[in-house]
């Protein structure tokens, strides 16, 4: 029977509510490969014209300013690879794949090492999942 880390306990009032880092690792990992695979710049929605999705730039600012150069550098080399993997094949899922394994075990290692950066991963990787 396998043990969850859970970390982070807040407490709301009479509630308490505790991450699981494991899963909030692995919302951040998919969260992370499908920015990098968006448009750099603005694009309206063919479903919604007036309605612009989140791109790449603004996204990739935020982790900057919010997780740092480190994260940032290795979210750009992501970029990179999956882009490269894009005109190389076409579009082979594969990459992808194995760049949100990574992401899962660099999230991971960031949560494990600064359990305060929780509420910041929560907030960019719902930034990317509510669209």
């Amino acid at each position: 029977m396998g043990v969850a880390i859970i970390t982070s306990a807040r407490h709301y009032g009479f509630m308490t509510m505790v991450t699981h880092q494991p899963r909030v690792a692995w919302d951040a990992a998919r969260a992370f490969v499908i920015m990098a695979e968006t448009p750099y710049t603005a694009t309206p929605y063919p479903v919604m014209p007036h309605a612009v999705m989140l791109h790449y730039v603004d996204f990739a600012d935020q982790v900057y300013r919010r997780l740092g150069p480190v994260v940032y550098e290795a979210l750009e080399n992501t970029r990179g690879r999956l882009l490269e993997n894009l005109e190389r094949t076409g579009g082979d899922r594969t990459a992808a794949d194995i760049e949100r394994g990574a992401w899962r075990v660099r999230m991971e290692e960031l949560l494990r090492s600064r359990p305060d950066l929780t509420d910041v991963v929560l907030e960019l990787t719902s930034m990317v999942l509510r669209y």
